[in-house]
């Protein structure tokens, strides 16, 4: 008579290993990244995204002054988004929005990569007093700066025109750079690129003191001259940081709004140097037309997001290579 021997217990297969539920450890650690955040994306949706929504619910609805004191807003469709791209006043003040940025971006990156490279080579000394410096360049307030620099370029006791007057030999006194669209916008430029210069220099220094320092000296060995380091050795480090600090100022600046509604308080024509900042506070608050406003900086959001979407599409192809 022969035994049979008991049947073997089931096995799971690799499948049923997956399905089991995760221990609670496992699970509060998932857990816990969405709860670092979330006061972050609580603060965003609050601050940015209810905000947004409700300058794009403005821009389709007749909202002007009745409608700030509690009238009902009519909805107009793509009525104010067709008087926008209607208006010639629009393009102009866009192209001279976009005519200031370039030029600025430009004057900024050239000079805060310079700042940079000569922070590289100086001392601990010195480093640490050019480093104060542009601290507090950065830390000074827009407008606070623009005051000053109004009182440097000021038509009676600016220091410029004094300076000028002793160097030529022509009286300057009396001079206004404001007055002239084109001398408002250099003044305006030169304030710009000033406060925006120590993030771009302490951006790239930071980037400068990750690159080996073996592989610039031996560079230097095969005879490789200042230009050519730059060229081969040092960009190519630096241009994922060049990149997304170009982006960034690109938007800042045709952004900027405090530096040129100051210097046209202080003395500048406001109909012939108008900003898209300034233009969209000019319609809103001092026309009172909101609904307009409105649809000015959706489209301002638009041509933002645009600009960021190279950056993101740049982002993810070195991520997918």
């Amino acid at each position: 008579m022969s035994v049979q021997a008991p049947p073997a217990p089931p096995t799971r297969g690799p499948e049923s290993v997956h399905d089991a539920p995760a221990p609670p450890r496992r699970r509060r650690a998932q857990k816990a990244p969405l709860l670092l955040i979330a006061p972050a994306l609580i603060m965003l949706v609050v601050f940015i995204g209810w905000p947004l929504v409700q300058m794009i619910v403005m821009s389709f609805q007749e909202f002007g002054r009745p409608q700030i004191f509690g009238a009902p807003a009519p909805f107009v469709g793509l009525a104010n988004y067709v008087a926008v791209l209607g208006d010639p006043q629009f393009w102009l003040v866009l192209a001279r929005s976009i005519a200031l940025c370039v030029v600025c971006v430009a004057l900024t990156m050239t000079l805060g990569v310079l700042v940079a490279l000569l922070m590289a080579k100086l001392g601990r000394v010195m480093r640490l007093a050019v480093s104060l410096a542009l601290l507090l360049a950065w830390a000074m307030p827009a407008l606070t700066a623009t005051i000053v620099w109004g009182w440097i370029f000021d038509t009676q006791y600016g220091l410029v025109n004094y300076a000028l007057t002793q160097l030529t030999g022509t009286d300057w006194t009396g001079h206004s750079w404001l007055i002239e669209p084109l001398s408002f916008f250099t003044v305006a430029a030169i304030i710009i690129t000033w406060g925006a210069i120590p993030f771009v220099a302490f951006s790239v220094y930071a980037g400068l003191s990750q690159i080996p320092t073996e592989v610039t000296e031996a560079a230097s060995l095969d005879g490789a001259g200042a230009v050519a380091r730059f060229r081969f050795i040092l960009l190519p480090y630096l241009r994922s940081i060049l990149f997304v600090l170009l982006i960034l100022q690109v938007i800042w600046d045709l952004r900027v709004f405090a530096q040129i509604y100051a210097l046209q308080t202080i003395g500048g024509v406001r109909a012939d140097t108008n900003t898209i900042g300034v233009y969209i506070y000019s319609v809103s608050m001092a026309s009172g037309d909101l609904g307009s406003g409105g649809a000015i900086s959706v489209i301002l959001v638009v041509v933002m997001l645009l600009i960021s979407a190279a950056y993101i599409r740049s982002m993810l192809r070195e991520d997918n290579a």
